[in-house]
């Protein structure tokens, strides 16, 4: 085969902006995505698998979404390969099994008693729940992927071909630009005070929590910028989507923002277990605030905006019960949601500026040559260009309130696949993670500066950035 300058970042973006403009033809009515398999919360194994829209529901069974979906995802994927100059075969036999394990961890997440939040036990007729959301499947997987790849350490080797979490989760991205952007859209129609509020307060919190964590790293732990940076975005941005992008901007080794991102996923699950209840006892007057603090002090979208609805939930309970006040359900999920989604944008616009500094001062090619936007772009991830170019169309589009419906039917479709991608990302991740390779490479002092940082001023900054932007408002009275 002929060499050519393709790599994983320019497949991830060809890859994601295809399936973005499969799903965008829900904008003419045409629904060629609906049969993807979604991985529902369940208390019935026969209820967690379904097509993703009503119209494929009533003709297909989940199974056959499920195995439809394989096939769809494995032509995809085994045509990047082979533009790669891969070996197909070898990537579709180990993928078989990569796939199905993937989406076996994630069912077993979504079970009601592990997945339910303490709001939605009811609906499954449940008494209990540990209440991580369906994104403990993702924890799941990166579980299954450790134990396979440290007890079964061939096994983990003979599926080598088809564990590639660099290009699932920068596909993941890719198709999560479009939903942020129908989602931003929307936001636009919130109370102005709400938005500006909320952008204030992660601008601000992005210059303290980025600068505090790289200098500790650097100054404290001795860490190189190449895990400096990663650790920085990843702990004070957004989590893995940030550690993977800005890691692409500065060309750290793969297995750096990997090894971030592991970490990444056990810190969410231990914030969410404890945030929302530290909120609903001190926080029960200030509901904006713990809305705020959940959207600046969790590290991944899902769990930040499920730990928003677990404060919602909590906090109006606890105001109807001490107060005698009874709020609106919601504010408290939507301050947290317009906080994280603005924090979401600024990925894209950080991994260009960590691009252009990185061009500029750490890796000149051409020792006294000056930098120009050429080096930068050359350098900059062809994935995030695909992020922001998602967004951007889907903002414009939405932008106009009677498009918003179909934009959400775009995203509806995009949900479900950008949920896969992330499950084997992170199956594959702890497929790649051999625990005597992980702390020879350091692993240990990550998880100390992780928690130094995350523990001993992020959460705590976090929320005095949330208490000084939005201490006394308070969501509407339910008259009566």
């Amino acid at each position: 085969m002929a060499k050519t300058n393709l790599n994983e970042d320019k497949i991830a973006l060809l890859t994601g902006c295809f399936i973005f403009l499969l799903a965008a033809l829900n904008l003419a009515h045409l629904d060629v995505l609906g049969w993807v398999v979604s991985t529902n919360m369940w208390t019935s194994m026969d209820k967690a698998f379904s097509a993703t829209t009503g119209a494929y529901k009533g003709t297909i069974s989940g199974v056959v979404s499920l195995l439809c979906t394989y096939v769809a995802l494995t032509a995809i994927l085994s045509f990047g390969i082979k533009l790669l100059g891969g070996n197909v075969a070898r990537f579709v036999k180990s993928f078989t099994v990569v796939f199905f394990i993937s989406e076996i961890c994630y069912m077993f997440g979504a079970n009601a008693h592990i997945a339910a939040t303490p709001d939605a036990q009811a609906k499954f007729g449940i008494d209990w729940s540990i209440g991580l959301t369906t994104e403990a499947g993702f924890i799941v997987a990166l579980v299954a992927g450790i134990f396979i790849s440290n007890a079964f350490p061939r096994i983990a080797e003979s599926l080598h071909d088809a564990c590639r979490p660099e290009l699932f989760v920068k596909i993941a991205i890719v198709v999560l630009g479009a939903e942020l952007g129908v989602k931003a859209a929307a936001a636009s129609g919130m109370a102005g005070t709400i938005i500006f509020r909320g952008l204030c307060a992660i601008v601000e919190a992005y210059l303290l929590y980025w600068a505090f964590v790289y200098y500790v790293a650097r100054k404290y732990f001795k860490f190189s910028r190449e895990w400096a940076v990663p650790l920085a975005s990843g702990i004070s941005i957004c989590g893995v989507s940030a550690a993977i992008a800005t890691g692409s901007s500065i060309r750290a080794r793969p297995v750096v923002p990997i090894m971030v991102s592991s970490l990444i996923v056990v810190f969410t699950c231990i914030e969410m277990l404890i945030l929302p209840f530290i909120a609903s006892h001190f926080l029960y007057s200030e509901p904006m605030v713990a809305g705020g603090w959940m959207g600046l002090a969790v590290k991944s979208d899902g769990g930040a905006i499920a730990s928003g609805a677990i404060a919602d939930s909590l906090i109006r309970a606890r105001a109807l019960e001490l107060l005698g006040v009874h709020w609106e359900a919601g504010w408290v999920t939507m301050v947290t949601t317009t906080v994280k989604i603005f924090i979401d944008v600024f990925i894209g616009v950080w991994s260009l500026v960590l691009a252009w500094v990185w061009t500029a001062k750490f890796d000149k090619t051409n020792s006294g040559r000056t930098m120009n936007f050429g080096d930068v772009l050359a350098r900059f991830p062809r994935f995030v260009l695909g992020y922001l170019l998602t967004f951007v169309i889907m903002l414009f589009i939405c932008v106009n309130v009677e498009w918003q419906p179909l934009g959400k039917s775009v995203i509806s479709t995009l949900g479900p696949l950008r949920t896969i991608f992330f499950t084997l990302t992170f199956f594959t991740i702890g497929m790649v993670s051999n625990f005597h390779k992980l702390m020879e490479e350091g692993i240990g002092r990550l998880a100390i500066v992780y928690v130094v940082c995350l523990f001993g001023f992020i959460i705590w900054l976090g929320l005095f950035i949330s208490w000084l932007f939005f201490h006394g408002m308070t969501p509407p009275v339910i008259a009566g």
